[in-house]
């Protein structure tokens, strides 16, 4: 008989069946706390615009976030329900008041909690300082899975959290560490392509009759447009390309319309990136 057994016969089966939702619903967070994350990076990058409808990109992460938040919270709230060795009020929600690792998952959780509620005040808001808010998830997430795997190793059920744990929580780390690399070092690896060549500058040559007909080596330029219909003010334009997009402090997007030669290619590089395909380029001949 394992030590596993002796506690589970010691307790009354309200407490095991309690135990045992509370460990389902935890290995459902933490599952769905790693698919979240994955989607939310491929939805920030603009990766997975071209697997699925430009909604669900959008409605995908938000869904994947709430139904984390919602098995997280249920997995606190049913230690309230155990008749031996439960937890009141406080020791659900007042981090560090008993264990470290619990006070480890009781941040976690509510950093999460207060990202998914700050959502509805996106529009509201500076985008910026939503942006660095919303940007807490990944020192939450970091906390929460301390959390579950010193957890997993305090209930006696490391083996399971190994190998269903690692299997989720290798894409989210690779993307992570994808995500925070500097481009430039990612060009050096060889894992992103480099942001195409300016185009030289404009050449017009004239015909036997003295009238500009002809252009060579490209004589065209770009001009910019956005649909606000589909952008969504995520920033990626601005990181992409700041010397033609700018966040204003009201959420509002400013940008050149009419960019220099030399702007080219950051004008492609943000249209490219842009997860809505929001922004439109479109060359015409210099006059």
């Amino acid at each position: 008989m394992t030590a596993t057994s002796v506690i589970d016969i010691a307790l009354p089966q309200h407490d095991i069946g309690i135990r045992e939702v509370a460990a389902l619903s935890a290995r459902a967070a933490y599952v769905l706390m790693c698919f979240t994350l994955c989607w939310g990076i491929f939805t920030a990058t603009g990766w997975i615009r071209r697997l699925t409808g430009l909604q669900a990109i959008r409605s995908g992460h938000m869904i994947l976030a709430t139904m984390t938040v919602a098995t997280g919270a249920t997995h606190a709230v049913v230690f309230l329900l155990l008749r031996e060795q439960g937890l009141s009020l406080g020791g659900i929600t007042v981090p560090f008041g008993g264990l470290f690792r619990h006070g480890l998952g009781i941040l976690g959780l509510e950093i999460m909690i207060a990202i998914t509620l700050a959502t509805s005040l996106k529009n509201y808001v500076n985008y910026r300082r939503w942006l660095r808010f919303h940007q807490l998830a990944y020192p939450a997430i970091a906390m929460v899975v301390i959390h579950s795997w010193y957890g997993a190793i305090a209930n006696g059920h490391l083996g399971v959290t190994w190998l269903a744990g690692i299997t989720v929580l290798t894409p989210a780390i690779t993307l992570t560490a994808l995500r925070l690399t500097p481009p430039n070092l990612l060009i050096k690896a060889g894992l992103l392509s480099p942001a195409p060549k300016a185009a030289p500058p404009q050449v017009a040559e004239p015909s036997p009759n003295g009238a500009i007909n002809g252009y060579r080596n490209g004589s065209r330029k770009i001009t910019v447009s956005v649909d606000n219909q589909r952008c969504r003010r995520y920033g990626i334009c601005q990181a992409e390309s700041p010397d033609l997009f700018q966040l204003l402090a009201d959420g509002r997007l400013r940008y050149v319309r009419d960019p220099e030669n030399g702007k080219r290619a950051g004008a492609q590089a943000a249209a490219r990136s842009c997860p809505m395909q929001a922004i439109q380029l479109q060359e015409v001949r210099n006059r």
